[in-house]
């Protein structure tokens, strides 16, 4: 039954209420200065909002939460949207929270990805795009070299290798400057780091210290290079942010334009499932957008935000702060663009949902049914051989839940081992070396043998904590994984059982090529440095396969490109 406005008995003090019906679920979750008056006020005659009257006739009562400020109010309301999810409330689309880019506090700092921020991290995002900040990672370790390793290994790792590390475990010369860069970089103040740098530059070629000099050039170089291309300028855009909404049925975008100094210098931009009010879905991203940034000068909204989220914003900022929604002039344009950025995303989004991308759906529901953060690239090894001859191995990549034809590699295998393990072992140890980024899923065609012989392999290069790794048996599809039980995977996890037979199809692809290649070939080809053109001209030279048989080494040399070292071994293949 509807609430019953007499019964409420709520203080006249800042917290959060929870609509609740009579089954304990909760609908609805505000905030308020004071608990008393805003709830009441759901009860007027003329509510401000359209869902309201079917919120109160489908509650049974009134819950709250007593909070010590209205800040307090805010913080504890977005975490009770996120668990409890309300009917109700604008949603985020991400329930597990955004990815943050944070910079640990070790003596040796790391940058990672993280959804959970270490104590006392220095932290930038959120980001809505969990892509977007894997590869900014990628992009700031490959120009500053800062490690993301989680120990520091004494005889270096795999990422120094690839240029992915400056290896600080080695040699700490220098390191504390590239951290410094990575944060002045993500902080926006690149232009002060730069100008030190620059002095730093020329004071140690003053003092030909041409080594340090270089170093101070190629940090240069690399801070330049990482800066975001700026856009779009105005001598209005000093310190700002303009917030855009749109929405497409209950799909929502909300994108942060960000200006400084008179040019934009890009977005954000979230997804979010909108419930109606607009004032509502915006004040639910303002507060996850600043919860760990510092708020500029400006902010630009589409509709008026409630007192106590500005006074937040104030506590945020540590300053005065502005907060308009502009209806003419040079600001109402950057306001304007933000919306049309928003039309953008509301549309993909709303797109993305209609064409019913089945294999994307496969991915997020595979990575649920494993509890892992997610399945967007799956790489899958598999081997082949027939008799210890035309030993081969490949891989595959699924990006999205789709066949990435980019990511398919062959090997043929080098050394002379013949069995699965050894061989596996060495493909994927080339397959390592070759990487600038891991994939969310490293999945071998074998038991828990091939399982133990891959994490040792992983193990070696520093690697086990930073790949999810696993191996799929075709015996009751069973998944083996490190540190957790078999699984026998059913319709939920389809998405790695075709990783697997599209490796193994590809594989024996391969493998069918080479034996076909290997049955046309004239045996002398097995001969180091004699190829198809020099045995043809053998053929020419002597009149057929007798006259080579029957040819002395010095007969040999006298064939245009076979020197004295091919000969001999032309004759002792023929000989001994």
């Amino acid at each position: 039954m509807p609430v019953d406005v007499s019964g409420l008995h709520l203080p006249s003090e800042p917290g959060v209420y929870l609509f609740k019906n009579k089954e304990e679920r909760v609908l609805y979750v505000g905030k308020a200065t004071v608990l008393k008056d805003r709830v009441r006020s759901y009860f007027a005659k003329n509510p401000d909002r359209t869902m309201i009257p079917r919120l109160v006739n489908e509650a049974d009562h009134v819950d709250c939460m007593v909070t010590p400020n209205p800040r307090e109010a805010l913080t504890l309301e977005r975490e009770l949207i996120r668990r409890h999810k309300p009917k109700f409330n604008s949603l985020m689309t991400d329930d597990k929270s955004y990815p943050f880019i944070a910079m640990t506090a070790e003596d040796v700092p790391r940058i990672i990805y993280t959804r959970h921020p270490p104590i006392d991290a220095k932290l930038w995002g959120p980001f809505p795009d969990a892509g977007a900040a894997k590869r900014m990672i990628k992009l700031l370790r490959r120009q500053f070299g800062v490690r993301d390793c989680p120990t520091l290994l004494p005889q270096g790792c795999l990422a120094m290798h690839i240029g992915l590390c400056a290896a600080p475990c080695i040699d700490l010369e220098g390191y504390g400057q590239r951290v410094e860069a990575v944060e002045q970089v993500m902080a926006g103040k690149a232009d002060v780091f730069l100008a030190a740098l620059q002095a730093d530059m020329d004071a140690a070629s003053e003092k030909l210290e041409y080594e340090v000099a270089a170093q101070r050039r190629d940090l240069i170089a690399a801070v330049q290079r990482t800066l975001s291309k700026q856009v779009v300028s105005s001598r209005f855009y000093q310190d700002v942010d303009a917030i855009g909404f749109a929405s497409r049925g209950d799909l929502g975008a909300i994108v942060f334009l960000h200006a400084t100094k008179g040019v934009v210098t890009g977005q954000t931009h979230y997804p979010l499932l909108h419930r109606g009010d607009i004032a509502e879905s915006v004040s639910l991203l303002i507060s996850e957008h600043y919860q760990s940034r510092r708020p500029p000068r400006t902010i630009l909204t589409p509709t008026p935000i409630n007192e106590q989220l500005g006074e937040w914003l104030k506590e945020q900022r540590d300053g005065v702060i502005e907060i308009k929604t502009p209806l003419r002039g040079e600001l109402v344009t950057l306001r304007e663009l933000a919306d049309q950025n928003a039309e953008m995303q509301a549309q993909r989004a709303f797109d993305k949902r209609s064409s019913g991308n089945l294999e994307k759906k496969s991915a997020i529901e595979c990575a649920a049914y494993l509890e892992v953060e997610s399945l967007d690239t799956v790489v899958c090894f598999d081997m082949a051989q027939l008799q210890g001859e035309q030993k081969v191995g490949a891989c595959i990549t699924l990006r999205n839940g789709r066949p990435d034809k980019k990511g398919y590699r062959t090997y043929k295998v080098k050394k002379d081992v013949f069995d699965d393990l050894r061989m596996m072992r060495e493909v994927i140890d080339r397959w390592l070396k070759r990487q600038e980024e891991w994939p969310d899923l490293l999945l071998i065609d074998g038991g828990e043998t091939h399982l133990s012989t891959i994490s040792a392999l992983l193990e070696e290069h520093g690697l086990m904590d930073r790949i999810e790794l696993a191996a799929l048996a075709k015996r009751e599809e069973t998944l083996y994984r490190p540190n957790k039980n078999p699984l026998i995977l059913d319709r939920r996890g389809r998405l790695l059982v075709f990783a697997r037979d599209e490796a193994h199809r590809f594989v024996n692809t391969f493998h069918r090529k080479r034996r076909a290649k290997s049955t046309l070939q004239d045996p002398l080809e097995e001969i180091e440095g004699l190829g198809a053109k020099k045995l043809q001209a053998l053929l020419r030279h002597f009149g057929g396969r007798k006259g080579i048989n029957e040819a002395s080494i010095k007969e040999f040399q006298q064939v245009p490109g076979v020197g004295q070292a091919l000969a001999e071994r032309i004759h002792s293949y023929l000989h001994d």
